[in-house]
């Protein structure tokens, strides 16, 4: 099966439910006169332009025709998978073309059976893929396990939106027949996951975490979670958020850290994290933006695999920024992350951002003589990364390098993020639902949104071209 073409989101979810919130309150509501020769002084002042009386008066017209094309913009619809017509190449121009290749070559050993359930919530995929091999578990069985511990734990962790009960027993029942006939789609083939709840999977909610969306029905197989369905993964749950991929409060509550409850998982990735910890799933999917793998992971003690930009499809994936969004592995190996990389990396013919590339796994790789740069290492005070720097150390043979990242106006990247997702989320805005997110501070999304209102169109593309000399 290939993923489906792009297409908007059918009438019976989004853009109807949107729709159905009636029209936008009077709040929302234009309260000054198309020709009000004040709105371009204020503007002058938020961004430290000063327009002189005659500069004001001369501009009344363009203003006027300016907040006509608004409106007409705004009588569009825009579907979440319709992506702006320019796109983020993470790679510059003249870089050598990439092309698919290498891959993570798993070869089953024999290992001594489990133990117990503890044994198997806490094994690593490569340990689970062995163990199906030589006949000391089933897919069912190891579904069923991360099926029940999802339940149990859930109540404490509030790690779960959608138990994919029915269905994943039924796949997990087709993958262990697919074994017994001889047919192994590769390491893994019958291992349960998690995917944050931001990917579409047919027939399951999708709630971004987000209130106003708790009943959204997206119709479409998101590619990352259509390439692990045909690499045999067995999807089991649909993973909590924080609202709109932003920290870990969502609708449901706070997702909680494993090995302290009283604490959140951090997030946006948080429900991913914590099932991951709990061993509750192998493995799970998890997207950045700007931390949300990095941080849950590091808060619940797991590993996280953040990709470069255009690595893996976000095809089916709620967009919070069409030029940063990233979809990356969670899991408790390094091995496993490179398992799961390998399985959803590549273009898709629908992520206009995509590339191919060649993925060279060498995990027996002699390390001696291998360069390793620390950004801060004076800043690494805990005891756990004391130790995993040392063991850097002796690995390669030689000292760490401290290096440190160019000297920029980083806080333009926020720029261009906090634009990107106002326009993503822009109904929620102008139809007065921003009050239904968990979050109403001055740093949640309801108040970023609008905020970025007023970003000027000239200054985010000055950022991008600012980002242009980062990336060189």
């Amino acid at each position: 099966m290939t993923p489906q073409p792009l297409r908007p989101i059918p009438p019976t979810s989004r853009r109807a439910f949107l729709l159905a919130m009636g029209a936008a309150p009077a709040s929302l509501a234009a309260t000054t006169k198309p020709d009000d020769p004040t709105d371009l002084e204020a503007f002058g002042r938020l961004v430290d332009l000063p327009f002189s009386a005659e500069e004001r008066a001369q501009a009344k017209s363009e203003l006027s025709d300016l907040r006509e094309t608004y409106r007409q913009l705004r009588k569009a619809e825009f579907p979440f998978d319709l992506p702006p017509s320019v796109r983020f190449d993470a790679l510059l121009p003249g870089a050598p073309p990439t092309i698919r290749g290498g891959g993570a070559a798993f070869a089953p050993t024999v290992l001594p059976p489990p133990a117990s359930d503890l044994d198997i919530a806490y094994a690593s995929v490569q340990q689970l893929a062995c163990w199906l091999r030589q006949g000391a578990v089933t897919s069912r069985q190891l579904t069923e396990l991360s099926l029940a511990r999802l339940a149990k734990h859930d109540p404490t962790l509030h790690c779960v939106i959608t138990l994919l009960r029915d269905e994943a027993l039924a796949t997990a029942d087709a993958r262990d027949a697919e074994l017994k006939q001889g047919k192994d789609r590769g390491p893994l083939h019958g291992i349960p996951y998690g995917a944050k709840d931001l990917f579409a999977w047919p027939g399951a909610p999708t709630t971004f975490g987000a209130a106003p969306y708790r009943d959204l029905v997206w119709d479409l197989r998101a590619t990352p979670l259509h390439q692990l369905h045909e690499a045999g993964a067995v999807l089991v749950a649909k993973l909590s958020l924080g609202a709109l991929a932003m920290g870990d409060l969502w609708h449901g509550g706070r997702t909680r850290n494993p090995w302290n409850p009283t604490q959140g998982s951090s997030g946006s990735s948080a429900g991913s994290a914590a099932a991951v910890a709990a061993g509750l799933v192998p493995f799970a999917l998890g997207t950045e933006t700007l931390g949300s793998i990095v941080s849950p992971c590091r808060q619940c003690g797991v590993g996280g695999l953040r990709p470069t930009f255009g690595a893996v499809s976000r095809h089916g994936a709620m967009p919070l920024s069409w030029t940063m969004d990233k979809v990356g592995a969670i899991a408790r190996s390094a091995h496993d992350l490179a398992f799961v990389l390998d399985a959803i990396r590549g273009a898709d013919g629908h992520d206009p951002c995509t590339r191919d590339f060649t993925f060279a796994f060498a995990p027996d790789r002699d390390l001696k003589g291998l360069r390793v740069g620390v950004v801060h290492a004076n800043l690494l005070k805990r005891a756990e990364d004391q130790a995993f720097l040392t063991w850097l150390t002796e690995a390669t043979g030689q000292p760490l390098r401290d290096v440190t990242l160019p000297t920029a106006a980083y806080d333009a990247m926020l720029l261009m993020l906090h634009a990107e997702g106002a326009a993503a989320f822009d109904p929620l805005l102008r139809m007065g639902k921003l009050s239904e997110l968990p979050g109403q501070q001055a740093n949640d999304w309801p108040n970023q949104f609008r905020a970025a209102r007023t970003i000027p169109a000239v200054e985010y593309m000055q950022a991008s071209r600012l980002r242009s000399r980062l990336q060189a």
